[in-house]
């Protein structure tokens, strides 16, 4: 087949937290190891890190691991050092330094250069921002520029004392409890942390982080304020990634540039793709996945019936169901109007007036007008044929992660009954082993989707279908009734088929991430 790609692999320990046991582990067993093998004396699990072939990792003194959970105390402390370190070089208010590295995708460095580079006033324009340094110098309205005892909010137009009336800079002045019902609106309704500007039209001064917590007395309100934040902080840091598992709430930090890589959430067990967040989907690329999932959408279940139940116009392709017995179709879309014939889609003319039973012989026109017919068909029937079995793991997949719990049940049973800890904990791994495989499998029916035909898909195809034989097979025995097979028997079944498919799992990703590197994986023109 060919030499296997080289691939940056680096062990860790991780520690996952689960229903059953400190020590036990949710990783995926490795070629040519032992399934109960993978667990280390600390209850820590060795995590396999696979990248696929866009570069190397950039590595940092004294650290031993390639990314970390934060959880959201943490992402808020991480953002807090990084504004600290750059305050004390670009001596702007907080809330502009936060905007600003925001906009350099919070890349102290790139931030520093270009300040120190460019005039400061370029800076704040580059980031759409007003520089703070000139806000004394903004020409006031003769009616604002002395605050009496008592004022007019130019809102609710009330008169308050001076000491409920509240302004920036630009001495705009408002009551409190109308600044309060602002702030919460641009929060809570319009979800606006970034750009939030003096309520006064067409004034375009900044309100700072610092105004909205003293202006906010709602708990509620002040979390969603802080969390908005948060997580503009993690979409716009190139190095932090959220963990897409559900009410997780933890982000990835990676020490290198944001590529595929996979990441373990240590906090909900997620694996999941660095840079784009979507569940591990070696081996199909990020803009393949993206471009497949759209499609997804985009048909929604109706091609089935589509394929069967419809045809195209041969005149503006515009898709026309047969809703009676005649053969004689008039197009309805405005602009087109054709009129043909169902059976042989030529011309309705040539047919006549006086029969509708097509039996003509094949003109060019209608020949070609049935190629481009059989050609989008074709199209089609290839996109449901990767589809269907794609779902199909999909949905395996899901029946096969709540094997978990039957696995758990049997395990304690099998303890209850004088067995030990290590001589079960097998179960659970063969289960893990499975869902990889599962997951893999389910990912490389996208990946074929874009695959032109070649002698290196075929080796795929052939690796494709040995490991989801294997595949089926490892599924087959951890559904069997249990108690009618020895202990041991039954856990060398497992462990040699769970050995034998991760194996196979292995020898495909190795030959597509090959593929990648060398570049002999040809795009389908779609």
């Amino acid at each position: 087949m060919g030499a296997c790609v080289r691939q940056l692999s680096t062990s860790i320990h991780v520690h996952r937290p689960n229903a059953m046991d400190d020590n036990q582990s949710d990783g995926s067993v490795h070629s040519g190891e032992d399934v109960g093998s993978l667990v280390s004396d600390e209850g820590d699990e060795m995590v396999n890190l696979i990248d696929l072939p866009h570069g190397t990792l950039d590595s940092r003194e004294d650290e031993t691991t390639e990314y970390e959970m934060l959880n959201p105390d943490q992402l808020t402390q991480h953002m807090a050092d990084i504004t600290q370190q750059v305050s004390q070089i670009i001596q702007v208010p907080p809330t502009y330094l936060r905007l600003l590295l925001a906009h350099f995708k919070w890349d102290k460095h790139a931030l520093i250069e270009f300040y120190f580079e460019h005039e400061k006033a370029r800076t704040f324009a580059q980031a759409t921002l007003m520089d703070p340094l000139t806000l004394s110098d903004i020409q006031l309205p003769t009616s604002t520029q002395v605050c009496h005892p008592e004022s007019i909010c130019d809102v609710c137009c009330l008169s308050y004392p001076l000491d409920q009336m509240h302004s920036l800079a630009c001495k705009h002045y408002f009551c409190r409890p109308c600044w309060r019902r602002y702030l919460e609106w641009k929060i809570m309704e319009e979800s606006q942390i970034d750009r939030i500007c003096c309520p006064s039209f067409g004034c375009n001064v900044l309100i700072e982080d610092e105004v909205v917590f003293e202006m906010i007395t709602d708990p509620s309100v002040r979390r969603r304020f802080q969390k908005l934040i948060t997580n503009s902080f993690v979409l716009h840091n190139r190095s932090l990634t959220w963990c897409p598992g559900v009410d997780c709430g933890h982000a990835a930090r990676c020490f290198g540039p944001k590529e595929a890589r996979q990441i373990n959430c240590t906090n909900c067990s997620e694996s999941f793709c660095f840079a784009c967040g979507q569940p591990w989907h070696d081996p199909v690329r990020c803009e393949q996945l993206k471009v497949w999932l759209k499609r997804i959408v985009d048909d929604s279940g109706t091609s089935n019936w589509i394929v069967a139940n419809t045809k195209e116009c041969p005149k503006c392709h515009v898709t026309i169901e047969k809703n009676g017995g005649c053969n004689h179709m008039i197009c309805r879309n405005v602009d087109c109007k054709y009129e043909f014939c169902w059976l042989c889609l030529d011309l309705w003319e040539p047919h006549g007036a006086r029969w509708y039973n097509c039996n003509r012989y094949e003109e060019v026109s209608a020949k070609q007008a049935r190629d481009a017919q059989a050609n989008a068909r074709v199209s089609l029937e290839r996109y449901l044929f990767y589809f269907n079995r794609y779902v199909n793991h999909l949905q395996s997949l899901r029946f096969e992660a709540r094997l978990y719990e039957s696995v758990q049940n049997k395990m304690e049973v099998m303890q209850s009954n004088g067995t030990s800890w290590i001589d079960v904990k097998f179960f659970r791994k063969v289960v893990d082993v499975l869902c990889s495989c599962r997951r893999t499998l389910m990912y490389t029916y996208a990946f074929a989707f874009f695959l032109k035909k070649n002698n290196h898909s075929i080796i795929f195809e052939s690796n494709q279908s040995d490991l989801e034989l294997a595949t089926e097979h490892l599924s087959g025995l951890l559904d069997r009734d249990m108690s009618t097979t020895s202990l041991n028997e039954l856990k060398q079944k497992l462990q040699d088929k769970a050995r034998y498919c991760e194996s196979r799992r292995q020898v495909l990703l190795e030959h597509v991430h090959e593929g990648y590197e060398k570049d002999f994986w040809e795009p389908l023109d779609l």
